[in-house]
């Protein structure tokens, strides 16, 4: 039936069908024990535009969810404008981490973004090469000494992502750095995810201990981010006035230098607030998307072995002995193509969320305005209409012909459209450089062959990753 006219009387399409759920609550319990099935379900039963209802009445949510790759693409590009970070949830992640350009709007964000851009060109971001392998490398010896040969590759890849971003950011710092996030950003988010998730909080400023426990951790680390920001702005100076980035790089400078010597006539500078709002988001974005891909790409190839020896062939054929370097990337296809993959089955950002401005269609159906959309790739990923068999692992979906035969938003673990992650081709390096240094050392065997996940600000493991390693060139 049609759902109604917009104020300009124009028809903007039919209700949105609705996931059936209890009586009194809907679908809290749903949403609250299994997130991510609760939206599969509502794909697989009602289709690629679904209301999801949660909560009692008075304070029901209703969440549209778009789970076909033309709806995402207009939600995230075509009509981006209209579907904004509004909701709850990000101004928790606003509150907790600061307004760095995750959660930044408007002309903040623009401003944000040219300042920060010219820090992730291509040539750039290939300068972080060297603090990836040295990370790995020490991953790797560390190993040798691993209780039976088991590894929990989840911790593992959290730890190594962590030091390659501080490393990344903090230069010479990174042992207090890393330790301090790797101590505080728990309790931060754990924290933002209990309230973001809430239909009601109470104020952050009560002393509950709860708020007192996420206070501290706050403390602490913003306290340790200050520290090392007032030393780098002092340091910024020197490089502000390099001629190019070839210079900047031959500097030697971490990217929190870079980031303080940032400035342009029209968008002025970082002050130091913003500075840490900055480096708190790339913290929490480029580790724990990192970590999850790589942690599944190591799960996946642990319980297939033929694509394990494919892999671990193209590594040795192209790399032999030798230290991989950014140039490589492009040499390693179907590591690449693995990665992908991984991501595709296990996309770090699994639920994204925004608020429509003005009432709009998505297909046939009527989206009201103020309304809570969510996108969720973890769907999206797995749709049968482009994705057969969509739980079956097959790097060969992501040869050049596959990819060129599936609509542009049937993967988009980077999200997309002006808002696409500034970080994508920093997390492929990352990921294709990580993986080759360690499948050329180990072998892995699935010791967990069923990892339990959960939606957290991004996909979480609750169980461990474990798998046996065993040395390849002793």
């Amino acid at each position: 039936m049609a759902f109604g006219r917009n104020a300009g009387g124009v028809d903007v399409g039919t209700e949105v069908p609705v996931l059936p759920g209890a009586p009194l609550l809907g679908s809290l319990h749903d949403l609250k024990s299994d997130s991510l099935g609760t939206y599969l379900r509502a794909q697989q039963r009602r289709g690629d535009v679904v209301r999801v209802s949660a909560g009692p009445p008075g304070i029901r949510a209703d969440l549209y969810c778009v789970f076909s790759p033309e709806g995402v693409q207009q939600v995230l590009a075509s009509q981006a404008s209209n579907f904004r970070k509004d909701n709850a949830f990000y101004q928790e992640v606003r509150d907790s981490f600061g307004n760095g350009l995750l959660t930044s709007q408007d002309e903040d964000y623009l401003r944000q973004r040219r300042l920060v851009q010219p820090l992730f060109t291509r040539r750039r971001v290939d300068g972080y090469a060297g603090a990836v392998t040295a990370e790995t490398a020490s991953v790797v010896a560390a190993w040798e000494e691993a209780v039976d040969g088991v590894v929990d590759v989840s911790d593992e890849m959290t730890h190594l992502a962590l030091r390659a971003v501080a490393r990344i950011l903090f230069g010479t710092d990174v042992e207090s750095t890393a330790d301090v996030v790797a101590r505080c950003f728990p309790v931060i988010t754990d924290y933002v995810l209990r309230r973001g998730y809430s239909p009601a909080n109470i104020p952050r400023h009560w002393p509950t201990p709860g708020n007192r426990r996420a206070a501290a951790a706050m403390d602490e680390l913003y306290g340790a981010c200050d520290q090392i920001i007032g030393q780098r702005r002092r340091a910024g100076a020197d490089v502000r006035d390099a001629p190019d980035e070839d210079a900047a790089s031959a500097s030697g400078e971490d990217l929190l230098t870079l980031l303080a010597a940032a400035r342009s006539t029209d968008d002025g500078e970082f002050d130091a607030a913003e500075l840490r709002d900055q480096v708190l988001i790339f913290l929490l974005a480029g580790h724990e998307t990192t970590a999850t891909s790589l942690c599944f790409a190591l799960h996946l190839l642990s319980r297939h072995p033929e694509q394990q020896d494919r892999a671990r062939e193209e590594i040795t054929r192209v790399l032999g002995d030798r230290t991989p370097q950014a140039c490589d990337l492009d040499r390693l296809p179907y590591l690449s193509q693995v990665v992908k993959e991984a991501m595709r089955l296990y996309p770090a950002a699994p639920v994204i969320g925004r608020k429509a401005v003005a009432a709009t269609r998505i297909g046939e159906h009527a989206i009201p305005a103020g309304a809570d959309v969510i996108l969720a790739p973890w769907v999206t990923h797995r749709h049968p209409e482009h994705w057969p068999d969509p739980d079956r692992f097959d790097p060969d979906r992501f040869t050049p012909e596959a990819e060129a035969g599936r609509p542009r938003y049937a993967w988009f673990p980077f999200g997309g459209g002006p808002r696409a992650c500034i970080g994508q081709h920093f997390s492929m390096l990352e990921s294709v450089i990580a993986l080759a240094m360690i499948l050329r050392a180990y072998s892995f065997e699935a010791v967990d062959t069923e990892v339990p996940v959960g939606a957290g600000i991004t996909l979480r493991t609750e169980g461990p990753a474990r798998c046996r390693v065993r040395r390849l060139d002793r």
